[in-house]
């Protein structure tokens, strides 16, 4: 029996791993596409967003049971020049054409020394730092971005017309903490105001419209209306821009062409784009390296203003939450609980695990 904390339950990493993993295999996912989902899934929750963690197994397993994304497709290369390639993701689950493009990225830039390689006919991408700590992790500059559903109004609209589209760029240094910036394009990830919805909670004032376009606290009217765009013009400019590389270059859907998570009778037909750069190619890794190292020393060693107590790199918050999760267990609240054991019931998966883990009725 899992640990109670409020109104959530807390497992540990590997008991939940294994059983997502179980899941996807039921539904046909091969064992090595059902990992990569699954690690992509627990990174979110790990690193203290659990709006893309395991809360989304559900809904990957109504698409893949509805039919809507192929379960056993196999991305591949369809074009490759020089140091770009595309990648036709044959409708896989996003997790598995956005570590598939990566690596391709990192396997150009290994000669190239940078590569570029857009992907289409995928599906929700989930945390774009989990793709970019890959090519992190092995020496790589990596960035990666992805378009989405128009959930969010543009600077001056009311209606949906953009994606919240996320945008992560990592940088390896020698000792310091690595640079892993991870953003979605709207204030907050539309995921917040779905487990807000779930909690009953209100949300804060500038997260989101209602459908009539004013401001709202109410999670419930803001999923009906658009969320809002970070730094105003700003971040409705950036969404932009990252459509127009994910899904008008890629040759996948974009704008209002995109479909939601949440039909099922339709492919959403996702695009993300994916960039390797080995800082070998400039000059002396090791004196790269040590550069990011002075750099962050540097940063960190800026004195702080009233009301902060140091500063931190990008990516440090989600490692310190990285750190406590491993040790106190991943937090499931009692509704995406139940959305799990019927799953599991639907896949004839043992949910053994979450027995007496949710309150009663």
């Amino acid at each position: 029996m899992a640990d109670r904390v409020n109104d959530h339950a807390v497992f540990e990493a590997d008991d939940l791993r294994s059983f997502s993993i179980d899941c996807l295999e039921a539904m046909g996912v091969r064992e090595e596409d059902a990992e990569q989902v699954t690690d992509c899934l627990l990174f979110a929750d790990r690193t203290g967003h659990a709006s893309h963690g395991i809360v989304r197994l559900p809904v990957y397993g109504r698409r893949v049971i509805a039919g809507v994304v192929s379960a056993d497709a196999r991305p591949r290369v369809e074009k490759e020049t020089g140091s770009i390639a595309v990648v036709d993701a044959q409708n896989a689950l996003g997790p598995v054409a956005g570590v598939y493009s990566m690596r391709e990225a990192m396997r150009i830039a290994s000669s190239a020394g940078i590569a570029m390689v857009l992907t289409r006919n995928s599906n929700h991408y989930g945390s774009a730092a989990f793709y970019t700590s890959i090519a992190m992790e092995a020496g790589y500059i990596g960035i990666a971005a992805s378009n989405a559903p128009p959930n969010m109004a543009p600077f001056g609209g009311k209606d949906r017309f953009l994606g919240t589209n996320p945008l992560s760029v990592a940088v390896p240094a020698a000792t310091q903490h690595p640079v892993v910036f991870d953003m979605a394009s709207s204030v907050v990830a539309r995921g917040n105001i779905i487990l807000a919805a779930q909690r009953g909670d209100p949300i804060p004032e500038g997260w989101a419209l209602d459908p009539d376009g004013n401001p709202t606290t109410d999670a419930a009217a803001a999923l009906r209306g658009p969320v809002l765009p970070f730094g105003g013009a700003k971040g409705s400019a950036i969404s932009l821009l990252i459509d127009i590389f994910s899904g008008v270059l890629s040759g996948a859907a974009y704008g209002r062409h995109l479909s939601t998570l949440e039909n099922l009778n339709a492919r959403q037909n996702l695009g993300h784009f994916s960039i390797a750069i080995d800082p070998s190619a400039f000059g002396e890794r090791s004196f790269f390296l040590e550069r990011m190292d002075d750099l962050i020393t540097q940063l960190k060693e800026t004195p702080t203003a009233p009301g902060f107590e140091e500063i931190l790199v990008p990516g440090e918050i989600e490692s310190r939450n990285a750190s406590r999760i491993e040790a106190s267990g991943v937090p499931v609240s009692d509704d995406v609980i139940a959305q799990l054991r019927e799953l599991a019931g639907q896949l004839d998966v043992d949910a053994g695990l979450f027995a007496g883990s949710a309150k009663e009725e």
